[in-house]
């Protein structure tokens, strides 16, 4: 028996729960995480300290935060966002592309706080307009820094003469993963490298689509800001390890689980960021002034072992991490 198929339901029963048996007039945060990832997860630990620092924390009874995690899946991430517009929360934290789109398709008025996700352009949610969902706020970024990241590897590598084999993999179903694959295979046809891609369904094809990339003789592996990337690193890291390939990455969290070095945001302060946002809000009831934001801190950081191993010597204007 799968059990796995009752989990929306065994889910809806506790939401209901939380919502009968909330009856103070404490503000409510809906916090929706798409999935459970130790990289990711440092900006809802950020996003909840800033609140705090704000005078917004649970253990003061300031403020209740109802965290759900769909797990990855979707028809469970609907869910927890449908109940928490039926609940009325007073917003909606959420976490990754999936959970920032959901909830704006759910919502109109409850302001969505999005922390980890693309911009609205990249997310395919503006208006025939352009306008941006009216109660889109919150962090976002865009693909400028994606090319310094990319970069890195050319930097550190130092082929001579040869053309570098880079290769990637990607969920074609994850908007911001596209178009960074489109980005980064018109920036490789202007520098001295050969990109190898491969699509893959979700993270349980990690091993297999990675091993397959792997046989193409790639000489680095470039680690995109994809969610399935991100749920199935440790994978990925171990297949590459044993083929003797390292890892680059845009995304900081990365380099901490193995990559070698990355141009990229800290996640926790990415979360903090949005965080603010959402305790500006909570502070006044108003959302005047607020609108998405880029992120705002991107560090080069290098992982010491990973870049021993691979007899690989960084700049010192990178930042260890451990």
């Amino acid at each position: 028996m799968k059990l796995s198929k009752y989990l929306p339901f065994a889910l809806a029963a506790l939401l209901l729960i939380a919502c009968n048996s909330n009856k103070s007039n404490v503000p409510i945060v809906g916090f929706v995480d798409a999935f459970e990832d130790a990289t990711v997860g440092q900006a809802r630990t950020g996003f909840t300290d800033a609140l705090k620092k704000n005078g917004f924390g649970e253990d003061q009874h300031t403020v209740k935060i109802e965290y759900h995690n769909a797990q990855g899946d979707q028809p469970t991430l609907s869910l927890i966002v449908n109940q928490f517009v039926s609940e009325k929360v007073d917003l909606l934290a959420t976490c990754t592309t999936l959970s920032t789109v959901t909830a704006i398709q759910k919502t109109k008025t409850i302001p969505v706080f999005a922390m980890v996700s693309p911009t609205p352009e990249r997310m395919n949610v503006v208006s025939s307009t352009g306008a941006n969902p009216p109660n889109l706020f919150g962090v976002v970024e865009d693909l400028n820094y994606i090319d310094t990241s990319f970069n890195i590897i050319t930097t550190l590598l130092k082929p001579k003469g040869s053309k570098l084999v880079i290769g990637m993999i990607y969920n074609q179903s994850e908007p911001q993963s596209a178009d960074a694959v489109n980005r980064l295979k018109s920036l490789a046809s202007k520098s001295n490298v050969t990109l190898e891609v491969l699509p893959l369904n979700n993270s349980a094809d990690a091993q297999l689509v990675t091993r397959s990339l792997l046989s193409k003789h790639i000489d680095a592996f470039f680690a995109l800001p994809d969610n399935s990337v991100f749920a199935s690193f440790e994978t990925i890291s171990k297949s590459c390890n044993e083929a003797n390939v390292p890892i680059f990455t845009s995304e900081a969290g990365l380099v901490k689980r193995g990559a070698v070095a990355a141009f990229g945001a800290d996640m926790y302060l990415w979360g903090y960021q949005a965080g603010e946002q959402a305790a500006q809000f909570l502070k006044t009831h108003k959302t005047d002034g607020l609108m998405p934001e880029m992120v705002k801190v991107r560090k080069r950081v290098y992982n010491p072992e990973a870049a021993k191993k691979y007899h690989i010597t960084v700049p010192a204007n990178f930042e260890a991490v451990k």
